[in-house]
């Protein structure tokens, strides 16, 4: 067994309505492979979260996003049109392109006035951005390195 520490807040709606915030363990952090400017973003975008400040969780996403499209070289004027180049040159694919336009989606509603964001979306697009830069920064590499220990050698052949 494994103790925790949570904290839940009283803001009107009774302590069921507010999701605990888990003080130990320590959430995941997020790998060194991954930028120091981008991993600041998406820590600043849990932060938030933390704080149920939900729009702004998304937005930092948003931001998360942003800088990682500037790190993989994409040269557009505008998120989407990074993604897509992201897309067109391999650096995303599938399901990955999908996740990363609709947390840019996701974004766009927490920066524009009158758009509510859930707890939930604003989870999920924590999550979503996780996984994403994670499989940019971290598990391209190790599958490289892995790969490159599996091909067959000449000295095989």
């Amino acid at each position: 067994m494994t103790p925790i520490v949570q904290v839940r807040e009283d803001f009107g709606s009774g302590y069921e309505a507010d999701r605990p915030g888990i003080y130990y363990p320590s959430p995941r952090r997020i790998s060194l492979a991954v930028p120091r400017d981008i991993r600041a973003e998406f820590s600043e975008a849990r932060k938030c979260f933390e704080a149920k400040a939900y729009r702004a969780a998304v937005v930092m996403v948003r931001r998360t996003l942003e800088g990682t499209c500037v790190d993989q070289g994409a040269t557009k004027r505008n998120l989407a049109a990074n993604l897509q180049e992201m897309k067109e040159s391999g650096k995303i694919d599938g399901v990955l392109a999908e996740w990363a336009d609709l947390l840019r989606i996701a974004g766009n509603a927490g920066a524009h006035f009158g758009k509510e964001v859930s707890a939930q979306d604003a989870e999920d697009a924590l999550d979503f951005a996780e996984a994403l830069i994670d499989h940019i920064y971290v598990l391209r590499a190790r599958f490289g390195e892995f790969k490159a220990r599996h091909q067959p050698s000449t000295k095989d052949a």
